[in-house]
C-alpha cells in the first residue's frame, strides 16, 4: 500500500512538471509564431486587435520581396555563413587545442594562468571596441570580414567548458598511450577529440549561434554594405519614417532557419553529452 501511494505521488508530480514544462514551452514559441503570422499578413493587419494568429488572406509577398527586392537577404545570408562556419570550426578547434593544453598537459604556473585566462571573461566586449579598431585599421583589415572572423576564432567559454570535459577522461587513457610511444599530438587527435565528440558538436553550435547572432561587432567594424551581415540586413527594414514590420518578420523568419538547421543536426550529439556526464555523474 506504501509502495502504490509512493508511485502514484511520483506520477502525479512527473504530471505536475510536465504541465509546467508544456506551459513555458508554450510562452516560449508564442514570439516565434507571432513572427511567422506577420511575415503573412498585410500591412493593415499587423496590429490588429484581437491578435489574428492566422492571417485570413496569407500573403508570400513580403518573402518574395526579402529574396529578389533591391537589396536582395541572399548577400547577406551568404556573407553570414561565410563568417559564422569559419569562425565555428576554427573556434571549436583552437578551443579544444588549448583546453586540452589546460587539461593534460603538467607545467608550472598551469591553474594559475588559467585562471588569468578564464577573469578575461569578466571584461566587457564592448570595452576592446576602441582597441580592436586601431589594432584593425593598423593591420587593414577593418571593414573586411576579418575584422569578425579572426576574433571570434578565440573564445575563453569554449576552453572552459572543453577543459572541464578533458578532465573527465580517464587519465589511464592517456597514460597507455603514452607507454606505446604516443606523443601529445597523436593523444589528442586519435583519443580525445573522438571521445570528445559530444562536448564538441555543442560548443560549434553555441559558437554558431553567437556569430551568425552577432550584431555590435558587425556594426562596428563593416561599412560596406556589400559585406553586412543578417543582423545588420534586418535595418533595411527600419525605413525614414516607418518600419516594415511584414519585411522585417519576413526576413527574421529566413535569418532563423540556419540556427533551427543546425540544432537539428547537432541535436543527438548534446543529448549524447548530457548522458554521458549523467552515467558519469
Amino acid at each position: 500500500m506504501e509502495l502504490k501511494r509512493r508511485l502514484t505521488s511520483g506520477a502525479a508530480g512527473r504530471l505536475l512538471v510536465t504541465v509546467i514544462m508544456l506551459a513555458l514551452a508554450i510562452v516560449m514559441i508564442i514570439p516565434f509564431l507571432w513572427m511567422i503570422s506577420t511575415s503573412l499578413k498585410t500591412p493593415a493587419e499587423v496590429f490588429k486587435y484581437p491578435i489574428e494568429w492566422i492571417p485570413s488572406h496569407p500573403t508570400w509577398a513580403h518573402h518574395h520581396k526579402v529574396w529578389t527586392g533591391p537589396k536582395s537577404f541572399g548577400t547577406y545570408y551568404l556573407n553570414s555563413l561565410k563568417i559564422s562556419i569559419i569562425g565555428m570550426v576554427g573556434a571549436t578547434f583552437l578551443s579544444a587545442f588549448a583546453a586540452y593544453g589546460f587539461a593534460r598537459i603538467e607545467f608550472k604556473g598551469r591553474n594559475a594562468l588559467f585562471m588569468i585566462y578564464l577573469s578575461m571573461m569578466m571584461v566587457p566586449p564592448q570595452v576592446l571596441f576602441v582597441p580592436k579598431f586601431i589594432m584593425f585599421e593598423w593591420a587593414g583589415i577593418y571593414n573586411t570580414h576579418l575584422a569578425l572572423i579572426l576574433p571570434g576564432l578565440f573564445t575563453i567559454f569554449g576552453v572552459f567548458m572543453l577543459r572541464q570535459f578533458f578532465l573527465s577522461i580517464p587519465h589511464e587513457i592517456s597514460e597507455s598511450a603514452f607507454l606505446d610511444g604516443a606523443g601529445h599530438f597523436r593523444i589528442f587527435f586519435r583519443l580525445v577529440l573522438p571521445l570528445a565528440k559530444p562536448a564538441l558538436a555543442t560548443l560549434a553550435i553555441i559558437d554558431f549561434s553567437w556569430q551568425w547572432n552577432d550584431y555590435e561587432n558587425a556594426l562596428v567594424f563593416l561599412i560596406d554594405e556589400k559585406l553586412y551581415t543578417v543582423p545588420l540586413g534586418l535595418q533595411n527594414f527600419i525605413l525614414e519614417n516607418t518600419v516594415d514590420y511584414n519585411g522585417m518578420m519576413a526576413a527574421a523568419s529566413a535569418g532563423i532557419l540556419p540556427m533551427i538547421a543546425v540544432f537539428v543536426i547537432g541535436q543527438r550529439f548534446i543529448i549524447q553529452g548530457l548522458t554521458n556526464s549523467a552515467v558519469k555523474g
